[in-house]
């Protein structure tokens, strides 16, 4: 059922290659294991996509890209979990990340306020970058690993659950011996 929902959700492999934004790949596209639906890929690619997606960078698909061909992790999985982090929600997260930065590193947490200009972006940047950073890391390591945890766990017991179904119908079509 996971393989078959997830297949119906992904979109096929050739309309993922004919992209204008992923044909930069080129023949890197091309290795099957890329687009394969089992608990291996799908736990990297979570854990790929979960990490990538605290990165604070405009170029988010890209890295989640690059790391699923590196690690040999379903690409679609990968880039699209980045979007976790969207427009919407990228603010939140965000300051929720300095937040964990500022409570490791032990750094007082100030009044926030947030404008939209360089000047703002300078200065605070240069004010939060430690604490923003290492939060950011620490943040997207504790849901890569979480995610791909969970991921992994359900896959595993799901075979499971399948595996003894089918074993309790094999048992109960047997023929009861005779003695």
């Amino acid at each position: 059922m996971a393989r078959r929902l997830l297949k119906k959700w992904l979109p096929h492999p050739d309309k993922v290659r004919s992209h204008p934004s992923i044909e930069m790949f080129g023949d890197l596209l091309q290795d099957p294991n890329l687009w394969h639906l089992n608990r291996h890929s799908v736990s990297i690619a979570v854990f790929i996509g979960l990490f990538t997606a605290f990165i604070p960078l405009p170029l988010q698909m890209g890295i989640a890209a690059l790391a699923a061909i590196g690690l040999r992790a379903n690409l679609p999985i990968s880039v699209t979990l980045v979007w976790i982090t969207n427009p919407v929600t990228m603010p939140a997260i965000f300051y929720l990340c300095y937040k964990v930065g500022a409570v490791i590193l032990g750094t007082k947490i100030g009044a926030f306020s947030f404008e939209l200009s360089w000047a703002w972006l300078e200065a605070e940047l240069l004010r939060i970058w430690r604490p923003f950073l290492l939060g950011c890391f620490v943040s997207g390591l504790f849901a890569g690993l979480l995610g791909a945890t969970v991921t992994n766990s359900l896959w595993r017991h799901y075979v499971i659950q399948r595996w003894r179904r089918r074993q309790r119908r094999l048992n109960a079509a047997k023929p009861a011996k005779k003695d």
